[in-house]
């Protein structure tokens, strides 16, 4: 059965008192935010221990932003970056590293260099028996779709890489679904699910920042991407990732089960 996830980005409050509210909403995962692991000042063993404790399996810690393309000296410093990475991962006790697709000047627009450095980091992970999601953010530099992005991936070709798929960067940016529907359930990594009020010209990076919703309780069409990502054959986790200043000052509890309900909403059969 598919893994019903929440980062813990979605909610207020301290990383003990979310991982809390995320195990009693009855969610089995959580994304661990790096910035909220940083901010907590807590051991990320402790913290892992603590999901132990709460039933909650580590799906992914999440972002290594600025993942791919970058010269070859910033190239090696990420590098070194993602190291430190997949050791606060071993630590949580996870597997699994979202990175994110490259916002800075100096990426280079070569699919080509993309994939050879994300081969890299898949390298990387495989050596530590650890795997790395790739996900084209809606305001990247370069790769902001998530059909690029696929076909990076497959060109890269490592086991230890797949494609993560977040609804948000992909239903904000109005693109087709068809293509998505075609990707194997075995090479998608990680979904991750959000609303928001439509766009209409807005910046999708504030939008996303401030205003994602639950599935639901925006007015994007989620439904259209829940059944494309049905003809894939996806089993992993389904994970909600909402940047929202409403959830930032909602009560923990109540927007974790509020999260819970939405996604429970959202896997129900459709007629």
């Amino acid at each position: 059965m598919t893994t019903g996830a929440m980062a813990t980005l979605c909610l207020s409050g301290e990383l003990m008192n979310k991982l809390e509210a995320i195990a009693r909403a009855g969610f089995d995962g959580v994304e661990i935010f790096v910035d909220d692991l940083r901010s907590s000042g807590l051991s990320p063993r402790l913290v892992g221990d603590r999901c132990r404790e709460l039933g909650l399996t580590v799906v992914a810690l999440q972002p290594f932003r600025d993942a791919e393309a970058l010269p070859p000296e910033l190239h090696r410093k990420r590098l070194d970056q993602a190291k430190r990475h997949f050791d606060t991962l071993a630590e949580l006790g996870g597997d699994f590293l979202l990175a994110c697709s490259n916002t800075r000047e100096e990426a280079d627009h070569d699919h080509g260099r993309a994939a050879e450095t994300l081969h890299e980091l898949a390298e990387l992970a495989a050596a530590r028996e650890m795997r790395i999601g790739f996900e084209a953010l809606a305001w990247a530099r370069h790769l902001f779709d998530y059909r690029d992005a696929w076909k990076i991936v497959r060109q890269a070709d490592h086991p230890a890489l797949s494609i993560v798929l977040d609804s948000y960067h992909i239903l904000a940016r109005e693109l087709e679904l068809e293509t998505l529907a075609t990707i194997p359930g075995d090479r998608i990594g990680l979904v991750q699910l959000a609303d928001s009020p439509w766009p209409r010209g807005q910046d999708l990076q504030a939008l996303s920042r401030h205003r994602r919703a639950f599935p639901g309780d925006g007015e994007l069409p989620i439904d259209a991407f829940m059944t494309a990502l049905e003809r894939t054959g996806y089993s992993g986790p389904l994970s909600l990732e909402i940047f929202s200043d409403t959830l930032d000052v909602t009560p923990t509890g109540m927007a974790a089960l509020q999260g819970k309900q939405a996604l429970e909403s959202l896997r129900s059969p459709r007629g």
